[in-house]
């Protein structure tokens, strides 16, 4: 034992005391040993293996913990200039690299006034060893106690926080925030004190409070102040892009993403630079640049993941990656993510899913034709959404029409769409494939027309799977000439939507065009075409409506042999999801193809 100076610090082991000048600095117990065990051995790389053993002795904890204890040391190392000193060694462990070794001197001092030394059995070690264990109730329940004794130190409130986050419950979280800006900017550590505020700009945003969250975006801003190289700003700089998203400023937006994925990349610091680089990605996609966009997602994650993040940050950088998925209509790889998402939920503690993870599931369960499952989850859905993100309740309530409408429940579906409309979403195209269906078809080509003004990201992303759906109405409605230019739109710029889904209704739109133009049999290769990539997605709903449209078309066509074979399929697919939808419309063309076999019929 003994006290440790290196640079301006000076770490007491005897009174568990570090300072920095001639202030002492608040630190975790956990945080306290890492530095202690670091600098004791600092001749040394220490292994993931030994510090793990160290600092949880005979506690199964992840490697993230340890990541998440080295993150929270680089910050207070930052503080005296000397955040380089700890050096990450990838797939090894950690080591303090110092210009001049750090002096030990053996002479025991007495315990510090001002420090909080933690006792075995303590409730702040509690806390910390349930944090580590991803317990996030027994944590939640140990930092109030904790709190109670007076054991608190500033950073214990963030984690607080996080447990709070991780239990589902950020609301819960914004007094003990408020509490970390407060604390650490009396301290005189302004800095630190930015990052609880943009944590709380988050909150607030999804909480669909703008104001607020601007609010608290300006307050970091003013912490930060001129440390435009620090992790802070790197943060600011990505809530600065989710902010200018809200405000439909997708441009401003990419800039600010850019920025923060430089000063992590600069710092070496994953979490800020995954964070920039998946909202890079996000904004690139509005704009146009799909395969860039898609490329940094995918990267941000893998980096993230495999790095120093904390559950929070995770599901950050999964249900980015999943609303855009879901809002190009890029369904595999939504159901590729999904998957991953819900097993790495489950892995850091997250048993109960957040209600964006359950709207993510939801909808694609809905796509693989999974609709009364579907229907369950969305509605947990939007039982959660009201407590961690209610800013999508109406992306919810969409989704819920699309299963209805799916499964032929229109009274429903129309409730849906109605709600989703009110509580500030576009429903679109579900609510004009409805419209179709109930012989509104001029009503949904207006709404439709309507649902492309705009630069919102839902707008911007959405914009294939709308225009899409807007040939085919425009070709319903005898809007020919639309018709073929929202399909040379799509059809002119294949790298940016090479979806499948898009691929099918852009097919299923030219097969409606060219029945109205009277060339059936290159409207019969459309819709074989369209079969084809919804089967590659694994649609089976949207096979099946692709499939009635071809079978509608053969029997104009005289084909009684084609129309019974894709009729046989549609049987299968409506009696294996339970769509009473598409068993009606089987039956209208059953009896349609046994009584008049030549007469014209319209596919929906």
């Amino acid at each position: 034992m003994g006290i440790y100076r290196f640079g301006d610090f000076e770490l007491n082991q005897d009174s568990r005391a570090l300072r920095l000048g001639e202030g002492e600095i608040e630190v975790q117990p956990l945080v306290f040993d890492f530095l202690a065990i670091l600098l004791r051995h600092q001749e040394r790389a220490m292994s993931k293996d030994e510090l793990l053993e160290t600092l949880w002795p005979g506690v199964t904890v992840t490697e993230a913990s340890l990541q998440r204890v080295a993150s929270l040391a680089r910050g207070i190392l930052r503080q005296g200039g000397m955040e380089t000193a700890l050096r990450n060694l990838p797939r090894f462990g950690y080591r303090i690299c110092l210009d001049q070794p750090a002096v030990l001197e053996t002479k025991s001092a007495p315990v510090e006034a001002g420090s909080k030394p933690s006792s075995p059995g303590s409730a702040i070690l509690s806390a910390s060893a349930a944090v580590a264990a991803r317990k996030w109730q027994d944590a939640a329940a140990a930092f109030a106690e904790a709190d109670a004794a007076g054991e608190l130190l500033t950073a214990d409130l963030e984690e607080w926080s996080l447990a709070l986050e991780c239990m589902g419950q950020p609301t819960e979280a914004i007094p003990f925030l408020t509490r970390a800006v407060t604390e650490y900017g009396v301290a005189g550590e302004r800095l630190r004190a930015a990052s609880p505020a943009v944590t709380l700009a988050r909150i607030h945003l999804e909480r669909g409070e703008l104001a607020v969250a601007k609010g608290w975006h300006k307050r970091a801003a003013q912490l930060i102040d001129s440390a435009t190289g620090s992790r802070e700003h790197g943060l600011w700089c990505w809530m600065g892009a989710r902010l200018m998203g809200a405000e439909a400023e997708p441009e401003q937006a990419l800039a600010f993403a850019e920025q923060a994925f430089k000063v992590g990349k600069h710092l070496e610091d994953p979490v800020v630079e995954s964070l920039g680089l998946i909202y890079r990605g996000f904004f690139k996609l509005c704009l146009g640049e799909t395969k860039s966009g898609q490329e940094d997602q995918d990267f941000a994650a893998a980096l993230g993941l495999s790095s120093d993040i904390d559950p929070v940050v995770g599901g950050i950088l999964y249900c980015n990656i999943l609303w855009s998925c879901r809002n190009f209509g890029d369904w595999a790889r939504a159901n590729q993510w999904t998957s991953g998402y819900e097993n790495w939920c489950k892995g850091h503690g997250l048993e109960n899913l957040s209600g964006s993870c359950r709207l993510h599931r939801a909808e694609v369960l809905g796509i693989h034709g999974t609709l009364k499952e579907a229907e369950v989850l969305v509605r947990a859905a939007l039982d959660q959404l009201a407590l961690d993100a209610p800013w999508a309740t109406g992306d919810a309530l969409r989704v819920l029409g699309d299963i209805h409408l799916a499964a032929g429940n229109f009274a429903e579906a129309e409730t849906a769409y109605r709600a989703s409309h009110a509580a500030g979403w576009d429903p679109q195209p579900g609510l004009a494939l409805l419209q179709l269906e109930q012989g509104q078809a001029e009503a949904a080509f207006s709404a439709l027309e309507r649902s492309l003004v705009g630069n919102g990201w839902p707008t911007l992303q959405r914009r294939g799977l709308v225009l899409a759906t807007l040939a085919k109405v425009a070709a319903r409605t005898d809007r020919l000439e639309r018709a073929r230019e929202v399909i040379a739109e799509l059809e002119k710029e294949p790298l940016r939507w090479p979806m499948a889904s898009i691929r099918a209704l852009t097919a299923q739109a030219k097969a409606e065009l060219f029945m109205r133009e009277n060339r059936l049999a290159e409207a019969a290769r459309e819709l074989q075409l369209a079969c084809s990539c919804w089967t590659e997605i694994g649609s089976p709903i949207n096979v099946a409506d692709a499939r009635l449209s071809l079978a509608a078309l053969l029997i104009q066509l005289g084909d009684r042999i084609g129309a019974e074979l894709e009729l046989g399929s549609v049987m299968a697919v409506a009696t294996k999801v339970d769509s009473p939808r598409l068993m009606r419309r089987y039956e209208e063309l059953k009896d349609l193809l046994s009584d008049a076999p030549k007469t014209a019929v319209g596919g929906a």
